[in-house]
Order: C-alpha cells, then structure tokens, then sequence
C-alpha cells in the first residue's frame, strides 16, 4: 500500500539441490448426542493446543550481534522511519535499534543512549544482594544501578517490595549457567531476553513510526483522518476507558499503513558428489555453484562459478531479462552476495536459517574470510544479518496459525514448491539430473526460479505478507526476526508481558500461577488432552432444505471478554468474589478487578468485528483502503484464534488450567441453551459445530427471536452466517454438502 509521509506528525515528548523441509504430516428429530471437539472458525479446521507453535516452547535465544565491519549509518536526526528490530550490540555493550527509512530505503542504527541494563527481579533485600558472597563475585554484576523496585502481584491482588537486581551484559542475567539467576534462590524475569525486555520498557512498538531527533529515539505519531475518529467512536462509548485506550493505542497502530519495503530474495545452489546427499551447512565441504539475487527494485541477477567441463547450454526465455555474472574464484563470488545482504534492509530466503546463509557463514570461513568480514550472525536456530532483516520463509509459513487462518490450509506441505504451487500457482523448475551437471543456462534458470518464488511470495496480492508481518509485529510487541520465527503462542506471550510491564504488574513465574490456581476438575474425552473442549452436536444423516447456519462471531473471544477470564481473575484471592462462580464449573471469576487477558482479547475482538472486518467488506472505500484492512482482521484472526487455548498449554508460561477450562466450560453452556431456547421456540436442531448450529427450516421471527436472546443472555453475537437451499449430512462430524 502506497504510504503518505504528510500524515505523520512528530510527537514533541516522547548445492547439490538443498533440502527443503517437509512437515511430519427424515425422521423425527432426536435427542442430540454430544461429543467433544476443539474450536475452529469460518469452517477452517480446528487449531490444536499442540498446533499452536509451542513445541516444546523453549525460551528463544537472545539476538546477540557479532562485530563485523558492516555497520549502518547512525544519524542524529531521521525522518519517519519504521522500527524493524531491537537487538543486544556486544561491540557497544547496548540495544541496538534498526530503523527502516521508506524514503530512502534504507536501514539506520540507533544505538541506546539511556543506559538501560539487563535486570531481574528477586525477593532478597537489597542489603541482602548486596553482601551475597557470589553476587559480588560475579564478574557480570552491576552494583551502581541495583535499586528497590514496587511491582502488583495480580496472583494475590497486593503490590509487593522487591530487588532490581543488574547486570553488565544479557548473559550475566543467564545462559553460561552461572548467571544471576543461577545465584539467587528466588528470581522472577529473568528468563526475558534482553532485547524484549528492552521494548517493554521504553515501551516501544515494533513495526511502526519512529525517527532520531538530536540523537534521541522519539515515537511518531499516525494521524488518523477526524471521519474515521468520528465513526469510530460510535463502536464504543466514549466515556469508556477500553474506547480511549483503543483509539490512543491500538487504533493507530491499525490504521498506519505499511511500507513498501525494499527487499531482495537469495537463493544459493552447492555442488555435492551424490543426488541424495544433503550438503552438511556446518561442514561446508562443496563450492556455491551459483546464487540469485532478486530484488523488489528490478535486480534480477544470477552469479555463476566457472568450472571445468560444464557446457554453457542455451538461454530460456525466462532468464532474458536476467543478468548474469561468472566468476572465476568463488570467494569472490561469495564476497558479491555478502555486498547483497549488506545492502538490502531486507533479505528473504526459504530455510536460509538452516540453509543458505548458514552454509555460506561456514563456507566463507573455509574460503579465508575474517569472522567480521561475514555480514551473518549464527545463533542455534536462527542466521541474523549484521546491518539488515533477515526473514526465512520456511519459518513463517511453516507456522500453523499462519498456515490455517490467514491462508485457510491452502498449502499443507511446507515446501518452496508445494507453499508457491499453493499461492502463488507456479512451481519450482524441475530437475531431471544433478544441479552440478545442468548446463550453465539450466542452473541458472533453477536457481533463479527459486529466488523467484521466494519473493514473489512476500509480494503476491499486493504485498500481503509483508503487510501482515508489519501488523502481527505491532500487535505481538516483537521484532520482525522474532515474529516470522516464534509462533503464536509466543506472541500472545509477549503481548502480555509487555502489557504487564506498561501498568507496573509483575510477571509471574508459572509455579506460582499453579500453585495458587490448581489444576482442572473436568475430564478430557480427547486423548492427551487436560479438560473438556467444545461441544459439537452429532448430525443427524440425511438432506435437509432451507437450513439456516448461526454463528457465534468470535465465540472464545467473547466468552473471554464477557466473562472476565484471565489467570489471575479466575479463582482471585477475594472472598467476596467466591459466590461469582462460572457456569458449568467450581471456579468463581474477580468482580473487583478487570483480567488482562479479557481486557486485551475483548478489545482486539471488538476492533476486527466492528470495524475492520465490516470495512474490509465496505465498496464504498478505496479498494487499497479495502485490502489494508482485510489484512488488519486477518492479524487479529490468527492472534484472537489463539487466545483461550494457550492458558491451557503446559508449556506456555502463563499456564493457568482453570482459565482454559472455564472458557470452554462456558462455550459448552452458551451452545447448549442456545439449542434448548431454539426447540423451546418450535426449531429443529439438526446439527451443531463447535460455534455454529445448523436451524432446519426457521422461519424469520424465530431467527430473530432467538438472536436477540443470545444476546440478552449472554452479551455475545449469534449471527447468520450461511443460508443453504438443502444440505446432506453423513453419519461424520464435520461432514457434509450444502448449496
């Protein structure tokens, strides 16, 4: 989307063919049976806790920058620019911020210069700390800014006294297994990498405006027309505090366009002895045959190593605007693609963090380069570009919530050539013999089709996932590496935390929530699985005419919102709060204090349900204007369809069993005296999934009826969603044809 800058208003204060990863892979109406399953929305399959981008959820490493000699230019003053990421610089032993320039496109160093530290929390007294034997000894420590601290512990509703205890460096905190938490018996944040912990406390938003003036980072604010203020205001009363927040925060972030980022795909192909070889990236052992370069400003370019007995071949027709070079020595030829990555804000690769710049950090270091002449830092799973973005694709797309809600399951292979044949309609070219005997022009025209795809995924439909990383990084509060590599569950986290952070709460560790919360009291049908999930109705076989569909518009969502669920409001510490107990459970919920998490997910869900997803519908606005927020309801989409079922994940850190629990606990109640309501007003019930039910032949009053006793009831939209001339339904759930 086309950017204005006269809307931004200064605010004064403030290989042998590489591998390509694969993904393990009529009767009387009856008394309803019920069964158990997981929510989905729009008819797209259900996302699994499992599913949900949290294997494991091992804390990600912390984005430590090696020295090199690629360094950006660090102005004293910028115009607006875009913040793309926040890392740790060992060489300036501080954050280092990378703008993106949209004018100029370009990226700028800003280099903290408020002497911030790494930090964490314990409940030793600062008199304590300070005489702690090990603490001092500790070469990381940093006495001069140790200091008391007042945070609210939402888990008991008190504001406690505690110790800000901090170090010289992120690694002091931990990671050599001798840090700081290491050494206290008690620590709380200290398992926030640096770089995060940073955002949250200069309260930063990643992805949207900023510039340098006079060597000071400052927000820019986006000036949002007065029409669309004025209309907005009719969604929420403005007296409402949960309207302010949203029109001063949230609203802006929403409605600031993104930019159209100059960016350049890569591709590399390596020479192996054996088709079924895969090249070791850490050995390095075999040439870069070849690399493609494509380009959002018109590069297309192929580098080509010469070898001894390798026919030229014919040029393709696809390659007759394409510029080709040969080089003679292949250091050469890497040091021309280490020139490309340094140059570019924004580098994309398919599997680069595995692949293509970890093979070539190893290879060059073979080949006689200094490690600070490589523009590439390698972390565990991740390949970091000295001065600019490196996004891997393999990584986002491989993400499920991406995968099933913002493209609907279109691709379920993530392969460059099944995820392109998917969406883009183009596949790789194929081959018919190793990549070390194609001919030049043939390797040429292979490797170039894979840079190709590579970008023309990030650009496909008006730059969609760009746009979509840009808003998902706003919403998450993560960096643009951070966001294409976590999953969901690891940005709803971040979000909180960051939420925590802002209103002087302090995070809890998940013992505690535990400890203080239990565990859940209903028994899974589903194997595997902690607590009961939703409720679907068994259909009954046959064809049916006149079926009308009603959907619960974002039924978790709301549930969590008009509930007040959150894990520390459920089961709160208040006596008098006991007799609010939640249908279907022995769980009662706070009436003194609203929940974070109800507080958040009630208001992204309020944002996309009435007003961007009706605006991405409305012809009457531009069809620019249209799309841009056709990809702000679909960031919501994939953040709000998350929302409930990571409390019930074990391994997400904010774990809180009777959270999730009483969610579908309470969906389960919506459902069931929705269908009883539907009977009690004459309607046959023929089927019901999950957030939806199937009305046989209603007549308009009852639809009516029983929409506004919905609402009424339980504050929630029931709307209709579909309107079939006659459906057939098998013995399956989630099984049937209507037209």
């Amino acid at each position: 989307m086309n950017m204005s800058l006269d809307r931004f208003i200064t605010k004064e204060p403030e290989q042998k063919r590489k591998p390509e990863p694969m993904e393990p892979k009529p009767k009387p109406p009856e008394q309803p049976k019920v069964i158990i399953e997981k929510e989905t929305e729009e008819n797209e399959e259900p996302l699994e806790e499992e599913e949900v981008e949290i294997e494991g959820f091992e804390e990600p490493e912390e984005a430590l920058l090696e020295e090199t000699v690629f360094e950006a230019e660090t102005p004293e003053n910028t115009g607006p620019c875009f913040l793309l990421s926040v890392s740790y610089s060992g060489k300036k032993s501080c954050a280092l911020v990378k703008l993106y320039d949209p004018e100029k496109g370009k990226i700028y160093f800003w280099y903290d210069n408020t002497g911030h530290k790494p930090y964490l929390l314990t409940d030793m007294p600062l008199q304590e700390v300070m005489k702690n034997p090990s603490v001092l000894k500790n070469p990381g420590f940093d006495p001069a800014h140790c200091q008391v601290v007042r945070k609210t512990d939402l888990l008991l509703d008190t504001e406690v006294e505690l110790t800000k205890v901090t170090a010289k460096d992120p690694l002091s905190i931990g990671g050599r297994g001798k840090g700081l938490r290491d050494i206290l018996p008690q620590t709380w944040e200290s398992r926030i990498r640096y770089h995060d912990c940073y955002i949250y406390d200069r309260e930063l938003y990643p992805g949207y405006l900023y510039r340098i003036r006079n060597g000071t980072l400052e927000r820019v604010e986006y000036k949002i027309p007065d029409g669309e203020i004025e209309a907005f205001k009719k969604i929420f009363p403005p007296e409402d505090e949960v309207f302010k927040e949203a029109l001063d925060r949230w609203l802006p972030l929403f409605s600031c366009p993104a930019p159209n980022y100059r960016r350049v795909a890569i591709d590399i192909e390596v020479s192996t002895p054996q088709l079924d070889r895969i090249p070791d990236a850490k050995a390095a052992e075999y040439p870069v045959i070849s690399a493609a370069i494509v380009s959002s400003d018109g590069v297309k370019r192929v580098l080509l190593l010469r070898r001894e007995e390798i026919s030229l071949g014919e040029k393709p027709s696809e390659l007759s605007d394409v510029e080709l070079i040969f080089y003679e020595d292949e250091k050469k030829l890497i040091e021309d693609i280490f020139k490309v990555l340094s140059s570019y804000p924004i580098v994309l690769t398919f599997n680069g963090d595995n692949f293509d710049l970890r093979y070539l950090w190893h290879r060059a270091l073979k080949l006689g380069f200094r490690k600070d002449q490589i523009p590439i830092t390698l972390g565990r799973e991740v390949a970091l570009l000295s001065v600019g973005i490196h996004i891997d694709l393999y990584k986002l797309l491989h993400n499920k919530a991406i995968q099933v809600y913002a493209f609907g399951n279109k691709y379920r292979e993530v392969t460059l050539d099944a995820v392109a044949s998917a969406l883009l309609g183009i596949k790789k070219v194929p081959l018919e013999k190793l990549v070390t005997e194609l001919s030049y022009m043939d390797l040429a025209a292979y490797c170039f089709r894979d840079a190709e795809l590579t970008y023309s995924l990030s650009s496909f439909n008006n730059d969609m996932v760009m746009n979509l990383i840009t808003l998902l990084m706003r919403i998450s509060r993560l960096s643009m590496e951070d966001v294409t590599r976590q999953g969901v569950s690891n940005w709803i986290k971040n979000l909180l935390y960051f939420e925590h952070r802002k209103r002087g709460y302090l995070i809890p560790r998940q013992e505690d929530i535990l400890r203080i919360k239990g565990e859940t009291f209903t028994r899974a049908v589903i194997k595997g699985k902690k607590y009961l999930g939703a409720i679907v109705i068994e259909p009954r076989p046959g064809v049916y005419f006149n079926v009308v569909v009603l959907d619960f518009a974002s039924l978790y969502p709301s549930i969590i919102k008009q509930w007040n669920i959150s894990y520390e409001t459920v089961r709160c510490p208040h006596s008098e709060c006991r007799s609010n107990v939640l249908p279907n459970t022995p769980h009662w919920v706070c009436k003194k204090r609203k929940g974070l998490m109800s507080l958040i997910t009630g208001l992204l869900r309020d944002i996309r349900v009435y007003w961007f997803k009706p605006k991405s519908k409305d012809k009457s606005l531009p069809e620019g204007l249209r799309r841009w927020y056709d990809i702000v309801q679909h960031a919501l989409k994939v953040i709000l369809n998350a929302s409930y079922g990571v409390f019930g994940a074990e391994v997400f850190p904010l774990y809180c069993p009777p959270a999730a629990e009483s969610t579908t606990a309470i969906g389960r109640y919506v459902i069931t005296n929705t269908i009883s309501k539907a009977k009690e007003e004459g309607v046959d019930v023929i089927y019901g999934d999950t957030d939806s039910v199937f009305l046989h032949n209603p007549s308009q009053e009852q639809i009516n009826r029983l929409l506004n006793w919905v609402e009424e009831q339980f504050s929630i939209d029931l709307e209709v969603d579909k309107v079939y001339s006659y459906v057939t339904f098998s013995k399956r759930k989630k099984n049937y044809l209507g037209v």
